[in-house]
């Protein structure tokens, strides 16, 4: 029976104390391999394509390019590496960014060195690992509703800001060019996204939600 190969593991992030934690937690594994460090996103894409790791442990806040672009440049290039994000930070928009971008995980760097190497091993199989945190994290954002006037159009939102102003349909009609029914349609339309009665309520919604400046 022959012994399978050791996971080929690449390790990116930008300040290397980091990497070398990191690389000391691999080499504790026998079924792991360490095949190369990258400080910076750009240099993580062109290490892919050299050494053709099978994992990825990315950082995501980084200069230049940071760990989501890294990951989705990677993740076009070489579609068979898988990637771990492995971050400081929980933020919903770096979780979604990272999972969006092709990331197969999402773990915090307070990991254990077993949680790791655990993570790696699904990852190689093709299986997923989330930090309980980043999970959580998810679970909120589908939770929230949507925020008031997600979905007003450019033109909506320039005619808001004049409502806001206090300009009636014909000075709105006069200062944007356009015709009155064009401008009450656009008027309509604001009112029922914002769940508006009047157009007084709009404007208050629209303050209270930083719709216009």
């Amino acid at each position: 029976m022959t012994e399978s190969k050791p996971i080929r593991v690449l390790l990116v992030d930008d300040h290397a104390v980091v990497r070398s934690g990191l690389g000391a937690f691999l080499l504790a594994f026998d079924d792991l391999e360490l095949i190369g460090e990258a400080g910076s996103g750009e240099e993580a894409v062109r290490l892919c394509a050299q050494r053709q790791p099978d994992v990825v442990l990315m950082d995501l806040v980084m200069p230049g390019m940071d760990g989501a672009a890294a990951t989705r440049a990677i993740k076009e290039r070489c579609p068979h590496v898988h990637v771990i994000a492995l971050t400081s930070f929980k933020e919903k928009e770096l979780v979604e960014g990272a999972l969006q971008a092709g990331a197969i995980g999402y773990l915090l760097k307070n990991v254990s060195a077993d949680e790791l190497a655990d993570a790696i091993k699904k990852a190689h199989a093709g299986r997923s690992t989330l930090a309980p945190e980043a999970a959580q994290v998810l679970i909120q954002a589908t939770r929230q509703p949507l925020r008031p006037g997600y979905d007003l159009t450019p033109r909506e939102h320039e005619v808001l800001a004049l409502m806001a102003e206090g300009l009636s349909n014909p000075e709105i009609a006069e200062r944007l060019v356009m015709s009155r029914s064009t401008v009450k349609f656009h008027v309509s339309n604001i009112l029922s996204k914002l769940d508006a009665a009047s157009r007084t309520e709009a404007v208050a919604v629209a303050l209270q939600h930083n719709l216009v400046p």
